[in-house]
């Protein structure tokens, strides 16, 4: 893992703008969206690019080359008799949603995208990179190159530094350990197994990880020191989020469960939420009392922390849930999944619409990731999957109508 400060004379130098995607997968890809590719060709496919990514990996970066392929493989699923596109013939509604632009340079993958109230974007992907882009312009004005695996998350940090306000980015990766980046160069390690998530707690200025050794560190981002473990789950943790204004942080893990880490008294607590029957991928706080969770049992749920026995709402998918987005001013979930698709619902279950999934304007492989830029009018939702593409969104919500 990465802490980058953007402020750093190391990070002063802006590095190369986004790299073209080569010729010959552009041509594979146009073939799959447009084509109706049958599933044996898409898994040729998808062996030529998990052979490149396993290539450069080191022996502990085996489990993960093989958990991507699973994925893959998932996403290329399809009924017998139906093409790989034929789950793109129902529209979105047009005065909703409207694509604005890609952010396209990535060489491989990408897990994870976060956005920033400075009109910054960063993306993480599985070609070791991560990305800083431009919204407004959609220019990569900054990659960060330092990680020996994939990068699977990362998360931005607005602070004062004493000298005027600065950046910071903390990345998670495959390399097991953490790199704060900043003066002097920092180097933190911890976990045993893979980094798959981090994110800022609210006001402590730490760091939460979560990672394939089925726990979850918090780390002190100014001392770099471990203050707590937080441990319990069965099986690999797929994520952590941070409350954004209570210390309250939620994990999320292939043990089907995710758990609520509450620190606000001096002893803390924690709470075991049941209710999924496969792999939670991700939970996240909707900043107030709820959080929502999505699972590769295809369903999405909504809870009030403050009850752990049954979820308040629960959607149902038609494909496994990657890693969800809630929007802090609209309420509004956005839930990528394995089949290309990005639906949009509100915290009772109501469906809004769907992103755009046609050739031109929409993702051609499973996304992985979404999120929210609520102060960004013009490009407010993003989304990334391994077809190596961000792309931004204009969703008008009702906070947006009510403007107008």
């Amino acid at each position: 893992m990465s802490l980058i400060d953007f402020n750093a004379p190391s990070m002063g130098k802006a590095l190369k703008t986004a790299l073209a995607v080569h010729t010959k997968v552009e041509a594979l890809t146009d073939r799959l969206a447009e084509g109706g590719m049958p599933l044996e060709k898409a898994a040729e496919i998808f062996a030529i690019t998990n052979e490149t990514v396993a290539g450069g990996n080191k022996a502990s970066s085996k489990k993960s080359t093989i958990q991507m392929g699973q994925k893959l493989k998932t996403a290329f699923k399809v009924p017998p008799g139906r093409n790989l596109v034929s789950s793109f013939k129902v529209g979105s509604d047009p005065n909703r949603v409207r694509y604005v632009r890609t952010f396209k340079g990535h060489r491989d993958g990408v897990w994870h995208v976060d956005a920033a109230k400075s009109n910054l974007l960063c993306s993480t992907s599985a070609d070791q990179t991560a990305r800083i882009w431009c919204i407004e312009t959609g220019v990569c004005f900054a990659q960060y190159v330092g990680h020996e695996g994939s990068v699977n998350c990362a998360r931005f940090n607005l602070t004062n530094n004493g000298n005027g306000d600065s950046i910071l980015v903390v990345t998670a990766s495959e390399s097991e350990t953490l790199l704060t980046i900043r003066q002097p160069l920092l180097k933190l390690t911890g976990h045993s197994c893979p980094v798959i998530a981090a994110d800022w707690t609210a006001n402590d200025n730490q760091i939460v990880t979560a990672s394939w050794d089925r726990t979850a560190n918090v780390f002190d981002a100014e001392r770099g020191e471990i203050v707590n473990i937080l441990s319990g789950h069965d099986l690999e943790l797929n994520y952590c989020c941070a409350h954004p204004s209570q210390k309250l942080v939620v994990t999320a893990s292939r043990d089907t469960t995710f758990r609520l880490w509450d620190f606000r008294e001096s002893i803390h607590s924690v709470s075991v939420f049941q209710g999924h029957t496969e792999s939670v991928t991700s939970a996240v706080f909707t900043g107030a009392d709820k959080i929502v969770s999505g699972s590769d049992d295809r369903s999405v749920k909504v809870w009030d922390f403050r009850n752990m026995r049954t979820a308040l709402t629960t959607i149902r998918m038609d494909s496994p849930v990657n890693r969800i987005a809630v929007s802090r001013t609209s309420n509004i979930i956005a839930i990528p999944t394995d089949n290309r698709q990005v639906r949009l619902y509100d915290l009772n279950g109501v469906r809004i619409t769907r992103l755009p999934s046609t050739s031109r304007r929409g993702h051609h492989r499973m996304v992985c990731c979404c999120a929210w830029a609520d102060d960004n009018s013009h490009c407010n939702l993003f989304s990334c999957g391994f077809d190596k593409l961000v792309l931004g969104w204009n969703v008008i919500t009702s906070t947006m109508k009510d403007k107008e």
